[in-house]
């Protein structure tokens, strides 16, 4: 007999431990960009340079399981409106000006960006792994969003509130 931690007693557990907040996106079959926030998002080597990413299915999972491509976003801490945005809370209705590089649809203010193409895929319940070979990557200077106790927080620790988050403008977009 299979025993398995309380679904909520796990979601608590697991809220202690401080993540990073990314976008991951990708491009649909029409070449059309698409995206999702995770925070599911680690390092695995450094040679060759080699990062995964967890994806449940959806519209981002499919446009990765067909192109083999992927790029990371991670989110400055004045992001927290694109990180809802990405999560299924539209701010607007409009087009999201994103930057392509090489095939890779990007965030401009994203902290740092990784072009990912995929290596290895690995099924793990209701998630895929996507393990992909970092084509190039860059960064800029800025404090991270962080994930901790289901509180959105900056790169030193003090928590986000609602109020103090960032709206994008009235003209809005989406993705």
């Amino acid at each position: 007999m299979s025993h398995h931690a309380d679904p909520a007693s796990f979601r608590a557990a697991a809220s202690r431990f401080s993540t990073g907040v990314t976008v991951v996106t990708s491009s649909d079959p029409d070449g059309a960009p698409v995206g999702m926030t995770a925070n599911s998002f680690t390092t695995v080597s450094m040679q060759p340079p080699t990062v995964l990413v967890s994806l449940k299915r959806g519209r981002t999972w499919q446009a990765v399981s067909t192109s083999g491509r992927y790029a990371v976003n991670v989110l400055a801490a004045s992001d927290v409106a694109i990180c809802r945005h990405f999560a299924g809370a539209p701010l607007a209705q409009g087009a999201l000006a994103l930057d392509e590089r090489g095939g890779f649809f990007l965030l401009p203010q994203a902290i740092a960006q990784f072009g990912c193409e995929v290596v290895n895929a690995v099924e793990i319940a209701d998630h895929t792994l996507f393990i992909g070979e970092v084509r190039w990557c860059r960064h800029q200077d800025g404090l991270p969003l962080a994930f901790y106790a289901s509180c959105f927080r900056n790169g030193l620790g003090a928590e986000i509130r609602p109020s103090e988050a960032l709206a994008y403008p009235a003209e809005g977009w989406t993705l």
